[in-house]
């Protein structure tokens, strides 16, 4: 069993592969985190110490004892209320407005089998085990779960709270983290990814100091602007070496992420859901379930950390059909076509894709209501075949007779005021009665919090996928949430919770209908990149930017949390669309060969030169795909501090390894770039497919590789390296 419990000492041990995680319900029923680090069973609580510290707070039943204070030992849930003056990862108001939780260890409970949360995305697990520690106010009647998930051979461990209300008396949750962690001592660095629309995930490296950092979203989605997955390290961790702890929420709202180094010195860190507009009412009998946070810990660095989290998405947060496979390499009509296309083009650009071995083309934006641009129509979920010149299912019959699938976009979260669902219903919009609402893209977001609202969107989404063959939907979202108000309740603060639990609920109908779909997330590209949506949708669009150059940057952040085969990635056109930037058509497909491949470009007005290199790069992208699946992702070069990027992916009994790097600057009388390898077999030799090239696995990772590229901007080279069997 992954989970153990000491009955004298009251210490619960929480042992993966490699890490061990331990708390201690203590002798006045405090809750306290131990340890969390290297696995090892020697119980943790030597290390508490009490001394009677000047303005920390002792309980009433500590009676005289001043050296106890919730103030300055570690804790494992805690609460405003108690006298710990930190940051908090619970706090409830009651009914008449105070604020004074105080939760007591009352009992456990060890079971087989990862638990599920209700209407919200999860790690699931054929083998892993769960424990559930209950605490109680029982002056409020508050119930609150302490849910662990445990999953041994992934080194991953998750987090998540059920609150239930068993008194007679309203409060109202007005901050529920699902995850906290207290280290005594130590200099951590917080590693976030921030961004913006179309330049997502930068890294950034900063020292905890004295006071709260924090990260986090307002906007209704997990955003572009920072990302819920968020990593402490030890101020010495590399890529290779070092402790380092990653957290990823697993939900597509609202979040916060916060680290704080108190008085003593000592760290915490929690992450949870977003205060801001956040009161949640809980009567008698209701429950609230928080969302999931997956923890995980390194003691050889930050790929290894990586390692962890992408296995944990493959194996235990994607679900349906396409987990395992490999995604068709496809085409997307929007930078292609924008809105000007009929339905002779689409199936031109399906022949064009034939040819070329593209296995799937996309039809986005623009096949629906009335739709000529971005002003109207969202909503109405109506074909417009005038503009097809046919029906969806002879389109789809269309482009499927030249041996290529057929996909579709849809935003089904939004709505134009040029609709007829929105002439019709609306008070369906979220807006505040009164108020001019704030547009965006001149639309208004549906209010999802109203099931009403959701069951409307499910039958005419259906409704839609039901008429022809569809193998692929792109699901979009646009804007930010804002003039947070529901006709469909009278607390405000349960709206953008509850909204969650409505598009989460959709999607979960839709896949479960059509499990033949490959479902695609994307919100503005990469503004809703995080766990939640990949239990929904196996891959998401990575940003909306396709500039090879700025990919770099974008999947190098990306990757610290996600694997490759989450994040949807396209060669596209030159002179790029978004930055201007003019780069080769081969660094483009190493760029986007580091993700689902797919091309965004008219494959029509290709020269018959560039045509060859589209095969030629199909061709390898499928040699390859399962190495890119199943294999070991390792950065071996940092794009924000480096004139390069470089990454390999090795397969998981080093046989086979892809080398890609790419050059950001061009400067005159440039020094040769070296690499160092990461991943090989010390004792193998290895050669390179395309030149016969031998070289020692030992040395390639010790001394590294020479790189030559091409004279010219932004060149690129991908080597394929293949271990040499001995006789």
């Amino acid at each position: 069993m992954a989970i153990l419990f000491d009955m004298d000492k009251r210490i619960f041990y929480l042992h993966t592969k490699n890490s061990t995680y331990q708390m201690q319900a203590d002798k006045h029923g405090y809750l306290l985190h131990l340890y969390y680090g290297k696995r090892l069973d020697a119980p943790m609580d030597y290390m508490l110490t009490f001394f009677d510290r000047g303005f920390s707070g002792n309980p009433y039943d500590a009676d005289r004892d001043r050296t106890y204070s919730p103030d300055v030992l570690p804790q494992e849930f805690p609460v405003l209320g108690t006298g710990d003056y930190r940051n908090v990862a619970f706090k409830v108001r009651e009914d008449n407005g105070c604020y004074g939780c105080d939760l007591r260890y009352e009992g456990f409970r060890i079971s087989e089998g990862k638990y599920a949360l209700p209407g919200l995305p999860a790690v699931y697990a054929e083998k892993a085990d769960t424990l559930e520690i209950l605490l109680k106010d029982a002056r409020l009647g508050l119930e609150v779960y302490l849910m662990y998930g445990v999953i041994e051979e992934n080194d991953i461990i998750t987090r998540s709270v059920r609150v239930e209300n068993v008194s007679g008396s309203r409060v109202y949750l007005e901050k529920v983290s699902g995850a906290c962690l207290d280290f005594l001592y130590g200099q951590y660095d917080l590693i976030t990814f921030y961004g913006r629309h179309a330049m997502e995930r930068n890294l950034q490296r900063m020292e905890i100091g004295h006071g709260r950092q924090s990260v986090g979203s307002s906007r209704g989605c997990s955003s572009h602007q920072y990302n819920p997955f968020v990593i402490l390290a030890d101020a010495h961790a590399t890529e290779s070496m070092g402790e380092c702890y990653g957290a990823s929420f697993v939900y597509s709202g609202n979040f916060s992420a916060e680290a704080e180094k108190d008085q003593f010195g000592q760290t915490r860190f929690v992450m949870g859901l977003s205060e801001e507009q956040f009161s949640y009412p809980l009567s008698k009998g209701e429950c609230f379930y928080a969302p999931e946070v997956i923890l995980s810990y390194s003691g050889e660095g930050l790929n290894t950390l990586s390692d962890h989290f992408h296995q944990c998405v493959k194996k235990h947060i994607c679900r349906g059909r396409y987990r395992d496979q490999i995604r068709p390499v496809l085409v997307n009509s929007w930078e292609a076509c924008y809105f000007d296309f009929d339905g002779d083009a689409i199936v031109e650009l399906a022949e064009q894709a034939a040819e070329l071995g593209v296995e799937m083309v996309v039809l986005d934006d623009g096949w629906f209501g009335h739709r000529e641009d971005d002003n109207s129509s969202l909503g109405d979920w109506e074909v417009n075949e005038r503009k097809l010149g046919c029906t969806l299912a002879q389109l789809s019959q269309r482009i499927q007779e030249k041996g290529v699938r057929f996909g579709l976009w849809i935003e089904p979260e939004m709505v134009s005021e040029d609709s007829d669902l929105y002439r019709n219903h609306p008070e369906w919009a979220i807006a505040i009665p009164g108020k001019k609402p704030v547009r965006a893209r001149n639309q208004l977001v549906l209010d999802f919090a109203n099931p009403i609202v959701v069951q409307y969107i499910y039958e005419k989404i259906s409704a839609v996928l039901k008429q022809a063959r569809i193998d692929y939907i792109k699901w979009d979202m646009n804007r930010s949430l804002s003039d947070i108000y529901s006709g469909n309740t009278k607390e405000q603060g349960k709206v953008l919770y509850d909204y969650m639990l409505g598009v989460y609920s959709l999607l979960e109908r839709l896949t479960t209908e059509f499990p033949d779909i490959l479902w695609e997330g994307c919100s503005g590209g990469g503004g809703r990149f995080d766990m939640g949506m990949l239990y929904y949708t196996p891959q998401i669009w990575c940003s909306d930017n396709t500039d090879a150059i700025d990919r770099v940057y974008i999947q190098y952040g990306t990757s610290f949390g996600y694997p490759l085969t989450a994040m949807g990635s396209h060669v596209s056109a030159v002179p790029n669309h978004q930055t201007g930037r003019v780069t080769d058509l081969g660094t483009r497909g190493v760029a986007a060969m580091t993700g689902a491949f797919g091309y965004e470009l008219d494959l029509r007005k290709l020269t018959d030169v560039e045509k060859n290199q589209v095969r030629e790069q199909v061709a390898r992208y499928k040699q390859v795909a399962p190495l890119l699946y199943d294999g070991r992702y390792y950065r071996l070069s940092n794009p924000f501090q480096e004139e390069f990027g470089a990454w390999i992916v090795v397969d998981r009994e080093k046989k086979t390894a892809l080398l890609s790097v790419v050059l950001l600057e061009r400067h005159g009388n440039m020094p040769v770039i070296y690499v160092k390898l990461q991943g090989l077999s010390s004792d193998a030799k290895y050669r390179e497919q395309d030149t016969g090239r031998v070289f020692s696995g030992a040395a390639l990772m010790a001394y590294g590789m020479p790189i030559t590229l091409k004279y010219g901007e932004y060149q690129s080279c991908q080597i394929l390296l293949e271990k040499i069997e001995s006789n």
